[in-house]
């Protein structure tokens, strides 16, 4: 038997991701707004190419583009 988030098409990263802001979404006032800053992440990445890096870009920004275009 497969594990529910695989037989809905989640990856396990994603899958985390999903539980961990239900459970952020469902505290307190106050300890919400801590985990919430704790959850936010801003990953960035560059090309390097013949020993010199390109331009740094947002893993996020980037994911959210191929999404779009991908419709």
């Amino acid at each position: 038997m497969a594990a529910a988030w695989k037989a809905a098409g989640l990856t396990y990263n994603r899958y985390l991701a999903v539980a961990a802001r239900a459970v952020r979404r469902s505290l307190k006032e106050g300890p919400r707004l801590a985990a919430e800053r704790r959850g936010q992440s801003e990953l960035r990445f560059a090309k390097w190419e013949n020993g010199k890096q390109g331009e740094v870009k947002s893993i996020a920004e980037t994911s959210q583009q191929a999404a779009q275009e991908s419709k």
